[in-house]
């Protein structure tokens, strides 16, 4: 919603917004152009008379135990037969129509992987618009309606809004659509892996024959996707017999594409999954005829995402890292990726939080232990769980501690760390800035 409220402002429209509890980067980024935000959801908004509300997926009309609306301005817009819309129908009608959209979708890397292709098109001299669910340290910013043709968004299947319940994607129409990966998630929504695939498939339906799919040929689930029905031309990239694949380490690797190389990306990212997100993004980028030189030329340039593995500081030997991870697979990729890069000697310290829908219901409690195998150490927030993490991390013995509240997590922390350390902070919330509290406190001690 930052990145719609930002495309709206750059048409030259006059915006503003409320949500409760905001927090950086996008309130940093929101408020550098100019956007008023409004803390809350109070039905005396009603006042700014706008031409239009743009309802995010956050707003529902539940109440609280008084019985008073959670969210009184929807329910005065409604009484009121005030115009409003969703987020990805405005998109759709004021800036994707006649435009070639690539979009990414998948349950992990969309981030990542949008930020990538958009960088290369970028690189290609395109000047392609995007939508990203971060911001990219290359753009700066996390949207822009861009110059050209091409608009490359990150295709979310979470559902619309309280009044569509459809995944976003299927509001986008692209020409070009990646399926990064696909695994249960969104518990909150979804009652099984098979009603996501069927979102999918949705997303699929809409590509047309002249476009691109761009699929991982690891993903069984995908492969269930496609055996619902695929109308358009279709690259695998990743497994063994795949259109796209790569030989070599995820830091320094060749692209092969159909067993001969077209390109080499050596990058200062880590991780098997960036690695298989580079040659998704390689893959897409060529349907709008960017050669893959040229493409992995853009990737040897990229810099990530704001929390995607961003070290936020290095104090008395400990480096600390804020990374967007909360599904126990972007747990265990984000940590592994982290162990190839430092090797076996130096101790990593997992702090995180299980703060999305799908693991507050502790639906993906079993899989914690797994997730972080690779670390040496685990720290577990559990503030405002209703399952027990210290019963769900047991397996793991002293190697993880819970704490539930931020203070006690702190504590926790600073008395294992020391230097030589990487402790990585994952959680897709602000995280009671853990980050900043943990160097400063260093800092005092060092």
């Amino acid at each position: 919603m930052g990145g719609l409220a930002a495309l709206a402002r750059e048409a030259g429209h006059r915006v503003t917004g409320c949500d409760a509890g905001v927090y950086p980067p996008m309130s940093d980024q929101l408020q550098a152009l100019g956007i008023e935000l409004i803390e809350g959801f109070g039905a005396d908004q009603m006042r700014l008379k706008p031409d239009l509300y743009v309802i995010g997926n956050v707003v529902s009309r539940a109440r609280l135990q008084s019985g008073a609306p959670k969210f009184p301005l929807m329910e005065a817009i409604l009484d009121a037969g005030a115009p409003y819309t969703s987020g990805p129908q405005w998109l759709a009608e004021h800036v994707l129509q006649g435009r070639h959209v690539l979009a990414v979708a998948g349950t992990h890397g969309k981030t990542t992987t949008t930020s990538m292709l958009a960088w290369a098109l970028q690189h290609a001299g395109l000047a392609p618009g995007f939508l990203v669910g971060g911001v990219p340290l290359n753009f700066g910013v996390s949207a822009r309606l861009g110059g050209g043709r091409y608009f490359v968004i990150e295709a979310d299947e979470y559902d619309t809004a309280f009044f569509d319940k459809r995944s976003k994607f299927v509001h986008y129409r692209p020409r070009t659509a990646i399926l990064n990966n696909l695994e249960f998630d969104h518990a909150d929504i979804f009652d099984d892996l098979s009603a996501i695939e069927r979102q999918f498939h949705h997303l699929v339906r809409t590509v047309p024959a002249q476009g691109r799919l761009v699929v991982n040929g690891l993903e069984e689930s995908l492969t269930r996707v496609l055996a619902q029905g695929c109308w358009s031309e279709l690259r695998t990239f990743g497994a063994a017999v795949s259109d796209f694949t790569a030989m070599g380490e995820p830091g320094h690797f060749d692209v092969l594409q159909q067993g001969r190389k077209v390109a080499c990306v050596q990058w200062a990212l880590g991780g098997v999954h960036n690695q298989l997100n580079a040659l998704a993004a390689i893959a897409a980028a060529q349907h709008v005829g960017v050669p893959a030189d040229v493409a992995a030329q853009a990737l040897s340039s990229f810099e990530n995402v704001k929390r995607r593995m961003e070290v936020r500081g290095c104090v008395a030997g400990v480096t600390v890292y804020d990374d967007f991870a909360h599904h126990p697979t972007a747990i265990r990729t984000t940590i592994d990726g982290l162990r190839r890069q430092i090797g076996p000697e130096q101790r990593i310290l997992a702090v995180f939080e299980p703060r999305s829908n799908t693991m507050k219901l502790g639906s993906m409690k079993a899989q914690l232990p797994w997730s972080l195998e690779q670390a040496d150490l685990s720290f577990c927030h559990s503030g405002g769980l209703d399952w027990d993490a210290s019963a769900a991390l047991s397996a793991m013995g002293t190697q993880a501690q819970v704490a539930h509240t931020i203070e006690l997590l702190l504590q926790q922390v600073l008395t294992q760390a020391r230097p030589g350390d990487h402790v990585v902070c994952m959680s897709n919330g602000g995280f009671g800035d853990v980050h900043a509290r943990l160097l400063k406190e260093l800092a005092t001690r060092a």
